[in-house]
């Protein structure tokens, strides 16, 4: 097989029937286009629709792609109030198609990709689709830890300083070339770094609409799904993480809001956003909500040069869409920078 993320269903057949629970007769599997990180392909069979989710081949960054990782959370989150899909199976790193991956069941329903919401029905139900953003993020992060199993699912306190070190290490791994805007926004996030104040919560770590099923004909989210980057931490680096896109052009390839008339669709403003996330966690509010963009800014321009490195290496999920991420990454940074600007 030339394609490395191609699947060898003859060999592949017989170990799910051996391991994932009711799974009989495969039919066919197909790679979905969408994603950069984990491949994931849908698995059709007498038995009904799954979806698996793989490492991708090749060399790897230490920490990265941790499909286990995902399968617990999962699992965990089933008995909370966070919809996500039914976690079935995790395999050992052995495996037919030579790396670890997990099966989870087929979730019917809407993929939104445009923040603006062009297939709503009307305003009603756009203001609907963000507040129910807005309160499955606030149930994520009111969920114990402790209650689910997951107290070690990450080390708690310094969230940011230890995210900000691993990413500027993974940035340094993967950098292709200079951008001037990291070499300012980096140096900006030391010097500005908050005394950590010791809330803790789980996080998702790549939460934004399309990361998201929404029921086929109501505003109601069914499942929550990439949580390859979750791990306990602080959760406003949740909110500022989709905040950004009240800041992103919707022309550019990672759509946003910030040059979308939202009042005239029923979309709320950053601030109206931030402030319903507050009144449902019992918050007066955020400070130095700054530097949490900024950094949510750097984090993801650190995440898109890293595909874009894969995508040079041969190794990305999709490496026609992974090749113009470099540009994409220059964008964030760019926009980061702008806001530390602003800031001062």
């Amino acid at each position: 097989m030339n394609d490395p993320h191609q699947l060898d269903q003859a060999a592949l057949a017989p170990f799910l029937e051996a391991n994932v629970p009711g799974f009989s007769g495969l039919r066919a599997i197909t790679k979905f286009n969408s994603g950069q990180s984990n491949p994931t392909y849908l698995v059709e069979a007498a038995s009904g629709k799954y979806v698996l989710r793989a490492k991708p081949p090749g060399a790897l960054l230490k920490s990265a792609h941790q499909v286990d990782r995902e399968y617990r959370v999962m699992k965990a989150l089933a008995q909370t109030s966070v919809p996500v899909p039914e976690a079935l199976y995790l395999s050992p790193e052995e495996t037919p198609i030579g790396r670890q991956f997990f099966v989870m069941r087929f979730m019917e329903g809407r993929i939104l990709w445009d923040p603006a919401l062009p297939e709503a029905s009307g305003n009603a139900e756009r203001s609907a689709i963000y507040d129910a953003m807005n309160a499955t993020l606030a149930a994520l992060h009111d969920v114990d830890p402790d209650s689910v199993g997951l107290s070690d699912f990450g080390r708690p306190g310094n969230y940011f300083e230890r995210q900000f070190t691993r990413w500027t290490g993974q940035y340094r791994a993967t950098e292709t070339e200079p951008l001037d805007d990291m070499e300012r926004l980096i140096p900006w996030l030391e010097r500005h770094m908050p005394a950590d104040d010791g809330r803790v919560s789980l996080v998702h770590g790549d939460y934004r609409l399309d990361n998201m099923i929404f029921a086929a004909s109501e505003p109601r989210i069914v499942a929550l799904l990439d949580w390859e980057l979750s791990t306990l931490g602080h959760p406003y680096a949740d909110l500022a993480y989709q905040c950004m896109q009240w800041r992103l052009s919707n022309a550019s390839s990672l759509k946003g809001l910030g040059d979308i008339d939202r009042a005239a669709l029923g979309i709320p403003t950053e601030e109206e956003y931030v402030a319903a996330y507050c009144r449902r966690r019992g918050l007066a509010g955020i400070d130095n909500w700054p530097f949490y963009l900024a950094f949510s800014f750097f984090r993801l321009a650190a995440i898109g040069q890293g595909v874009y490195r894969r995508a040079l290496q041969g190794n990305a999920s999709n490496p026609d869409q992974a090749r113009p991420v470099r540009e994409v990454a220059r964008q964030l940074a760019a926009l980061g920078a702008r806001l530390v600007d602003e800031t001062g």
